[in-house]
Parts: structure tokens; C-alpha cells; sequence
């Protein structure tokens, strides 16, 4: 297990307000929070980015995730949150271990302000890109 906070939360080397628990998957409340209920969701197979993890571990996340966000939503009486997930140094990744990030967002103060620099796709080359992602899988 990687040394990150996360590699340590699940040695048990360091305590966290536990929510939830499976063989693949924990979740707890982050101690750094945007707002009430703020979770995060970490698989236990130690990987630093999304791409780098096993589509059983993904599965596994994929199948608490939703049922995480009822919860949160339902003890916070929030029925708005984000869902947040950064992979790499450039996309704002600080703990390098896969997590999830739930933030219920109550108001327009609290929780996760998100700015959306929108392009515009460029439709000549699209095709090419497409099939080259597409090419990738």
C-alpha cells in the first residue's frame, strides 16, 4: 500500500470517521470539508489515478457510489452534491490513491464552486479524434 494519507487510513495507521465499508471499497468523512457530509470514496487497491485501476476495483466503486450518495443526501437533507474526481498534479490532484469525492451542495456559498471555461468542439476533426479514443479501448 502507498504511503499517502489514504495508504495509511487503510493500515489503520491513522483514524478516520468511517461510513462505509466492503473487501474493495471505503468511505469516510474528509477532515478538510467544502461542506456537512462531505465524503470521500477510496478504493483499497492502491492505485494513483483512474486509469490505473482494476475494472474490478472500478466496478466496485461503481456499485457503492450511488448508494453513498443517497445516504449522504439523505442525512444531510441536501438533495444537491457534486461528485468530484481529479486524476494527476495538472487536474488538482493532491493525495495520489483513486478517491471520489461526494459534496453535497446546500446553497451557493458552500460546497464546490465549479468555473466552466467552455470550448467549442471542433466538428472537422472530431471524427478523427473519436476514432482514435475509440482505437485506444
Amino acid at each position: 500500500m502507498a504511503d499517502t494519507i489514504f495508504g495509511k487510513i487503510l493500515r489503520g495507521e491513522i483514524p478516520c470517521h468511517k461510513v462505509y465499508e466492503d473487501e474493495k471499497v471505503l468511505a469516510f468523512l474528509d477532515i478538510m470539508p467544502l461542506s456537512k457530509g462531505h465524503t470521500l470514496v477510496i478504493p483499497k487497491e492502491p492505485a494513483e489515478t483512474l486509469d490505473q485501476l482494476s475494472d474490478e476495483s472500478a466496478a466496485a466503486i461503481g456499485r457503492v457510489l450511488p448508494r453513498l450518495c443517497r445516504a449522504v443526501a439523505k442525512a444531510t437533507g441536501c438533495k444537491d452534491y457534486n461528485i468530484l474526481q481529479n486524476n494527476g498534479v495538472a487536474a488538482h490532484q493532491a493525495v495520489f490513491h483513486v478517491h471520489f469525492h461526494i459534496i453535497p451542495k446546500p446553497n451557493d456559498e458552500d460546497g464546490l464552486g465549479v468555473g466552466w471555461p467552455a470550448g467549442k468542439l471542433d466538428h472537422a476533426a472530431a471524427p478523427a479524434l473519436a476514432k482514435a479514443i475509440a482505437d485506444a479501448l
